[in-house]
């Protein structure tokens, strides 16, 4: 690996001054990622959840061939482009209710912002000034940006030194019991005047601890919105697209939010796009003879056409292949061979949903040894806090999918 270049990379989510050094990757295929020093990983986790159809897709490939020699980019102000205006129709049609128009960005964090800006002009135009308030639930996660920051798990999550210096909003615990439902509705009755909408993950809170929830939160949570005047938006940037089983998460409760964000395997892994969508009632409302009603809001690569054509060809697999079957036989699998892993005295629980499995542990001491633990195993697992999970590409083998479990279930084992 090249040192010199390694002297001038900032990594994510890394103390630079202790880290192991990171990993060199000559391609990728199917499930599999090739190193440079000869090694082959199955990837567990299909680089952040994003490539649902595997690595190297020739059917998006080639959709992505053939819109590079036509047009990789053009500027998406006073210009449309044919990729962006078919994508946009058929997430629209693919969407529950009227969510119906598509605002395209380059991030799953950006889109989480446009959703809250969205949310907080929605008021602003109405001549409501007082609803300038996002609530999210402990356990959440919605980006690494200055304002996604602020709705994420304050204590839980990754943004704790920013306390005192993000903006103020509201998280609060998930209302998933008799006394959590009273506790959530007394805190709406004191403060809905001031709250422009509810943001939560429907079904899975991902990245702050792969927390699992009923479809029937997502019923109350829509209920108690509309009581109080309050927005609703579901942050589907890790469970669209198929993994929670369903093509969106909120399918499963029969819910319509407000705004929902996309983002992840909207193009199968291939490029950088996604998409916060409105319902009709949302977007009348930045309808005006008054310019300043506009949302002002324009990222330079916003509905990339290279990243439209992928998207495109993304829905057309999950058009052409039955991939709910395929989660679903992931998801069975996943239940029957994390299962010992239940007898382990440092596993606090294992769970499954879709194509996410879980096992939660009371604690990881040393989170570094257990990575390079699994990487002896030749698989590529990206334990976070106490949590090993899996989130692979739904064209996974049976076999692959048992390398990765028995992986886990030995490893931990050995700390059993």
């Amino acid at each position: 690996m090249s040192q010199s270049g390694l002297n001038h990379i900032w990594l994510p989510y890394t103390q630079m001054k202790t880290s192991t050094p990171p990993l060199k990757v000559s391609h990728t295929k199917g499930s599999h990622i090739y190193l440079c020093d000869g090694r082959v990983l199955i990837d567990g986790i299909a680089s952040w959840w994003t490539a649902c159809h595997g690595y190297n897709h020739p059917y998006i490939q080639q959709a992505a061939q053939k819109q590079l020699a036509l047009m990789p980019h053009v500027m998406f102000g006073g210009l449309v482009h044919e990729p962006a205006l078919k994508l946009a129709e058929r997430l629209s049609n693919l969407l529950p209710g009227d969510l119906e128009r598509v605002f395209f960005t380059d991030s799953g964090s950006v889109a989480v912002e446009v959703a809250m800006k969205m949310a907080m002009q929605y008021w602003i135009n109405q001549n409501n000034r007082k609803k300038t308030k996002l609530l999210a639930f402990q356990g959440g996660y919605h980006g690494d940006t200055l304002a996604t920051m602020s709705v994420c798990d304050p204590e839980e999550g990754m943004h704790h030194l920013f306390s005192g210096i993000l903006p103020e909003n509201y998280v609060v615990p998930l209302p998933t019991n008799h006394l959590a439902c009273q506790n959530f509705e007394n805190f709406l009755e004191h403060h809905h005047q001031e709250i422009a909408a509810i943001l939560i993950e429907p079904l899975v809170q991902g990245a702050g601890g792969m927390l699992f929830h009923d479809p029937e939160l997502l019923i109350y949570l829509r209920k108690q919105a509309d009581r109080f005047s309050i927005l609703l938006i579901f942050d589907e940037i890790f469970t669209g697209f198929g993994r929670t089983g369903s093509l969106f998460a909120c399918q499963q409760a029969n819910v319509t939010p407000d705004i929902i964000t996309l983002s992840k395997a909207l193009t199968g892994g291939t490029m950088a796009l996604a998409a916060t969508v409105a319902r009709h009632h949302v977007f009348e409302k930045f309808l005006s003879d008054n310019a300043e009603h506009a949302l002002m809001h324009g990222p330079t690569f916003m509905a990339n056409p290279l990243a439209c054509a992928c998207a495109n060809a993304s829905l057309d697999l999950f058009e052409q292949t039955p991939y709910e079957e395929k989660v679903k036989n992931i998801e069975i699998q996943l239940k029957e061979s994390l299962n010992p892993c239940r007898n382990f005295h440092n596993v606090k629980d294992v769970r499954v949903k879709g194509g996410i499995g879980v096992v939660e542990l009371n604690s990881i001491d040393h989170l570094d040894d257990l990575k390079q633990l699994l990487l002896q195993q030749n698989v590529w697992i990206r334990p976070f806090r106490n949590i090993v999970y899996l989130t692979p590409a739904f064209t996974i083998s049976q076999e692959e999918l048992s390398q990765l479990t028995q992986a886990i279930v030995k490893v931990l084992y050995k700390d059993h």
